[in-house]
């Protein structure tokens, strides 16, 4: 029974470190996202401008106040950009353990 744990123990370091060395390589190949709506394209397009301009001003001369509305605003934006975009993120360490939780429990 010790050998067994120690056995999977080092199974599951092995799965959770290795492989993260190993895909920093970019695909080139076509990508598998879904193509974006024309209309919601539209509205990331405009935000990641308003993000450029925001970028280019010169802070150096704003008040405080001023500097703090613009990052409520940027903050704002990406909120909205990433509620457009959409999508599930799981992590590699959470892929694993849901794996070994199927393995166990059937």
């Amino acid at each position: 029974m010790k050998k067994l744990a120690i056995c999977l123990i080092m199974t599951c370091l092995s799965l959770t470190l290795i492989p993260l060395q190993l895909n920093a390589a970019t695909p080139s190949g076509p990508s598998s996202l879904p193509a974006p709506k024309p209309a919601e394209s539209a509205e990331i397009k405009t935000l990641e401008l308003r993000l450029n301009e925001i970028n280019a001003m010169d802070k150096t001369k704003m008040k405080s106040a001023e500097k703090k509305s613009l990052r409520k605003e940027v903050k704002s934006i990406n909120h909205k950009r990433r509620d457009i975009g959409g999508g599930v993120y799981i992590s590699a360490g959470a892929v694993i353990l849901i794996i070994i939780l199927l393995v166990v429990l059937l």
